[in-house]
């Protein structure tokens, strides 16, 4: 018996017209298109335009230009406190990574990390990153900050890779710090796709003491279901929804349902974006 299958399709075009050039030329352009149109959705149709062309060169001269600079040891971390309100005191800090161009323009992490995901860099930059602030971390605890945890961004690229628990406890190895000095911040996405090897690795790590924090709560596409999946203690609001929330009804109900939830689910919280006693 025949089944019934409903198809989608996307489609790049390119129009020929203007001067001359030849087929290959056209058909990179229209994969531009076609790329363009599945990121879009399905059953989009996107036609070539010299903009799509400007803005595929600019991202390939800026992955260039990243490769380059981690090569080189351009990039950098800042460190972010972490403040108890209670008692005021800084009981850990996040690993910020910054990138300023030779001609001191400064990249934002939200353009060229997405580029490092999808080469595959962020992995190395990962690595690097993670030994740099564990090393850091060492120098915050000598300098009279002995119970400082260090907090890092790691991405879904990264924990799908098969070392990366390894990879974790070679840093903690090589830089003599205990698992309970680091926290690991990841976003809700990493439940999206599949991604049943992630949650084990952070599974183990947590079994082994590191901190496993939600990072920008409320941002993402999960629904709690899943998020109930990840091991995860400690939860990061958005600075989203914290900048503003005392003078604005919506954002503060967001934050207090927020708070609410990690009490009952015995989670620490961290509100990012506090910048005044306001806030």
């Amino acid at each position: 018996e025949a089944v019934r299958h409903p198809v989608s399709v996307c489609a790049g075009v390119v129009r020929l017209v203007g001067a001359h050039r030849s087929g290959i030329e056209y058909l990179k352009d229209s994969y531009l298109a076609l790329k363009r149109a599945k990121a879009q959705g399905l059953g989009q149709t996107v036609v070539y335009s010299s903009e799509l062309g400007a803005e595929a060169r600019e991202r390939a001269q800026l992955l260039r230009d990243l490769r380059l600079a981690f090569d080189q040891a351009r990039l950098f971390l800042v460190y972010q406190p972490q403040v108890d309100l209670r008692s005021g005191r800084v009981v850990g800090v996040e690993a910020l990574l910054r990138w300023v161009r030779d001609d001191s323009t400064e990249i934002s992490p939200g353009h060229f990390i997405p580029i490092a995901e999808q080469s595959g860099l962020i992995v190395g930059m990962g690595n690097w990153l993670l030994q740099v602030a564990l090393l850091a971390l060492q120098r915050f605890r000598a300098q009279g900050f002995p119970q400082l945890r260090m907090a890092v961004n790691v991405s879904p690229v990264q924990l799908r890779q098969p070392d990366f628990l390894a990879q974790v406890q070679e840093a903690l190895a090589e830089t003599g710090t205990g698992a309970e000095g680091l926290e690991l911040e990841v976003t809700e996405s990493i439940v999206v796709g599949g991604l049943e090897s992630a949650v084990e690795h952070l599974r183990r790590l947590r079994e082994m003491g590191v901190t496993v924090a939600i990072d920008d709560f409320g941002t993402g596409y999960s629904s709690l279901a899943q998020l109930s999946q990840i091991p995860f203690t400690e939860l990061k609001i958005d600075q989203g929804f914290v900048f503003g929330a005392h003078a604005q009804p919506r954002k503060r109900a967001v934050v207090e349902a927020s708070l609410d939830l990690a009490r009952k689910l015995g989670l620490t919280t961290v509100a990012e974006g506090v910048e005044s006693i306001e806030d």
